[in-house]
């Protein structure tokens, strides 16, 4: 391998897969894809560059110290992007151990070996341009009342397990810049949509189940807002903040693409009466069915990204209308993949729990 090598974690994963599929076909990057395979990866969403050389697929626990050592050891990476996270809300709230474990003692794992790897790196130039960046969530900050936005200097107030685990992995990634003077860049990104989505957050959850006339469930009055970022959107900041960040920096993705979730299940539904109209005549919003509400809902979240678009240049391709409508598309012309999925794990969880990220 004479190109750059990235170590990218959780590539299996809904938002790694996006990254790697856009490394491999946008630069002449390589890349270490390191996932565990846990209910939401799958590596069917990478069968587009599955027989690319410059994509090589290992099957371990970020946990696992000494083989992320050997890892390290053996490909020499230019740089790494740690995605690998549990990252679902109501699974947190039932079940927070593999939160705590993966999100917390994984990120310490991969901090340590990256620092003892950091300081064996005998090119300078490589040196200065390495980057561990750290991939958050704008949980981490808590929730927000009808206006402001979450920036780089806003305060952490996490609320659920999830969050919480978050914000503890985001702290070590922070300190171990400080301390240990490791280029560390923080990324803290809204809620993503798109292609690949595992289907047991709102978006594919509503579409999935509208194909099969299944009630969707909407908690509380719908009210709760998100701001809503396409995947390949995100990806692309990404890859600017490790080419481009700036070490000890953080820099919030967003779409400003503010709705309800009412909202999002209101427009997903005009567009399946478009594109796949009911056999009975009938409108998919009749479905719609309102729920007992999250323990802990946050209310509101929203991005301000004017630092990376002003540092670094980064642009979302997408507003919501335009990536709701692609996404929408994918899932009608991809239900292998949705059965395929939902034929796992998932298939027994969504029918006990209902999944409004």
């Amino acid at each position: 391998m004479n190109n750059k090598t990235l170590i990218v974690t959780g590539g299996a994963g809904f938002i790694g897969s996006a990254l790697i599929r856009l490394i491999i076909n946008k630069t002449d990057y390589n890349v270490i894809n390191i996932d565990k395979l846990t209910y939401a990866g799958n590596l069917e969403s990478l069968k587009e560059i599955e027989n690319n050389p410059r994509h090589v697929f290992k099957h371990l626990d970020i946990c696992n110290l000494n083989k992320i050592s050997e890892i390290f050891k053996e490909y020499q990476p230019d740089g790494i992007i740690h995605l690998a996270a549990e990252s679902h809300v109501d699974r947190s709230i039932v079940a927070s151990e593999e939160f705590i474990k993966t999100n917390i003692l994984g990120t310490y794992t991969l901090l340590e070996c990256t620092r003892e790897y950091f300081y064996t790196i005998a090119n300078e130039e490589k040196r200065n341009t390495f980057k561990f960046v750290h991939v958050s969530t704008d949980e981490v900050f808590g929730s927000l009342g009808a206006t402001g936005y979450f920036n780089e200097k806003t305060a952490y107030d996490p609320r659920s397990p999830y969050s919480a685990s978050k914000a503890s992995s985001d702290l070590l990634a922070k300190a171990w810049y400080h301390t240990y003077n490791l280029p560390v860049v923080v990324t803290n990104c809204t809620n993503n949509y798109g292609p690949y989505h595992f289907p047991e957050k709102l978006i594919p959850l509503i579409i999935n189940n509208a194909l099969q006339l299944k009630s969707l469930p909407i908690y509380g009055k719908g009210d709760n807002v998100r701001d809503w970022l396409y995947v390949d959107d995100h990806a692309r900041g990404l890859l600017l903040a490790y080419e481009k960040g700036v070490s000890g920096e953080s820099y919030c993705i967003g779409g400003h693409n503010e709705r309800t979730n009412y909202a999002v299940v209101e427009t997903i539904c005009k567009i399946l009466d478009e594109l796949k109209p009911r056999a009975d005549n009938k409108k998919y919003d009749e479905l719609i069915a309102y729920v007992t509400d999250r323990q802990g809902h946050d209310y509101r979240y929203a991005m301000d990204p004017s630092k990376i678009t002003s540092e670094l240049g980064w642009h979302p391709q997408e507003v919501f209308d335009s990536g709701i409508r692609k996404t929408v598309l994918w899932y009608l012309n991809n239900q292998e993949w949705v059965n395929h999925i939902q034929n796992g794990e998932y298939h027994n969880w969504v029918n006990t729990n209902y999944m409004n990220r």
